[in-house]
């Protein structure tokens, strides 16, 4: 615990069998109460490993999607007791001893969200980012920041922290089950007036880190200019899209299935919160 406050890592997995252990092995045990895997119907041996690490873990009976898996992640954490959830990627990608900083900013009430910013540091294209994919980011963020009235080094982060109240405030419901959900939250968070800060996490791409397809990341920045057009044009008073509506759907807080647009889903090694 930190400052009295539950912190639970969220370890959102596909196919992440041969980086799953060092990602586990760098979390800072000190720190972290519990470790939850959500595996979305993995083609490898991903559930197996996370049990044999002695993780909570959740499978999937299908593949749902990279927003779809944060959507079991955090309705369990929830039900877990949950103060503070950070989301780490088990490939690897993200250092997973920056959860120790992250969760503090959340536990002591400094801000309601944090992000590792892989931009803060100067490190991206040194630690393997593709070019085109350092382009899109600088751009999507400039334009974002524009539309929704901020200053994030980046919105593209997957290494992410919230409170409790960040979770059970969102719609999260009404988002995508796919990577534009990322996108999609921080608007969120913004709109709703959550408070959010940035830590600087250097880049690292390896071979066996995921990375999502030229294809893929075009459709996700379309998802994304289309985001942050809701959010100015619910600003303006002109539209109430339902991923900023407050009465939205929310998560529930118990480790239960979702809705009828989640998978049944199969508990392995998992305790239910009292």
């Amino acid at each position: 615990m930190i400052h009295g406050k539950k912190v639970v890592v969220v370890l959102p997995a596909y196919n992440a069998e041969r980086t799953l252990e060092r990602t586990v092995a760098k979390l800072p045990a000190d720190v972290v109460d519990e470790v939850l895997l959500v595996d979305d119907a993995s083609r490898d041996n991903t559930a197996s490993l996370a049990c044999s690490l002695g993780l909570q873990t959740v499978v999937h009976n299908f593949n749902l999607g990279y927003g779809g898996n944060q959507k079991t992640c955090y309705t369990h954490a929830l039900g877990l007791g949950a103060d503070v959830v950070v989301m780490v990627h088990p490939d690897y990608q993200y250092d997973p001893r920056l959860v120790t900083a992250m969760a503090s900013l959340i536990a002591s009430g400094i801000y309601d969200a944090v992000l590792g910013s892989r931009i803060i540091g100067n490190t991206t294209l040194r630690g393997g980012m593709p070019l085109y994919k350092y382009v899109s980011n600088r751009l999507l963020t400039a334009f974002q920041n524009l539309l929704l009235g901020e200053k994030l080094s980046e919105y593209h982060t997957g290494y992410r922290a919230f409170s409790r109240r960040v979770l059970e405030t969102l719609p999260l419901q009404a988002n995508s089950n796919d990577f534009v959900f990322d996108n999609q939250m921080l608007a969120q968070i913004i709109y709703f007036g959550f408070r959010i800060g940035e830590i600087s996490c250097p880049t690292r791409y390896e071979t066996e880190s995921s990375s999502i397809s030229f294809r893929r990341s075009c459709k996700y920045g379309l998802g994304v200019l289309w985001t942050s057009l809701q959010f100015r044009l619910a600003r303006l008073g002109l539209a109430t899209p339902t991923v900023l509506d407050a009465g939205g759907p929310r998560l529930k807080s118990g480790p239960v299935d979702i809705g009828a647009r989640m998978p049944k889903t199969e508990v392995r090694g998992f305790s239910q919160a009292a």
